[in-house]
């Protein structure tokens, strides 16, 4: 296995246990936005990503109206994402409401 399909190894923990997760270290560096990030940077701003798309969906695209707390939810999350990336969520996907 060449070194760009070897999995790296990732992991997660939080406030109710932890897991793991396998990622091809190529894919990394092909997403990786400058040299110097690293690979741990690389899936943070990738979860950070999912989060806000997964947010977004369900307060938006849901089948029902979001509840206030659901908006509140999106919100926080938005907000993260602006301040990670330094553009709205609506600024970087093009997709805005």
């Amino acid at each position: 296995m060449t070194d760009e399909v070897e999995p790296v190894t990732f992991s997660v923990d939080g406030p109710d246990g932890s897991d793991e997760v396998e990622v091809p270290a190529g894919l990394l560096r092909l997403l990786a936005e400058e040299d110097d990030e690293s690979m741990a940077q690389v899936v943070a701003d990738i979860a950070l990503m999912g989060f806000a798309n997964r947010a977004h969906t369900l307060a938006h695209h849901g089948e029902e109206d979001a509840s206030d707390e659901l908006e509140a939810i999106e919100d926080a999350t938005l907000d993260a994402f602006e301040e990670r990336f330094g553009v709205t969520y609506g600024e970087a996907t093009g997709h805005s409401h």
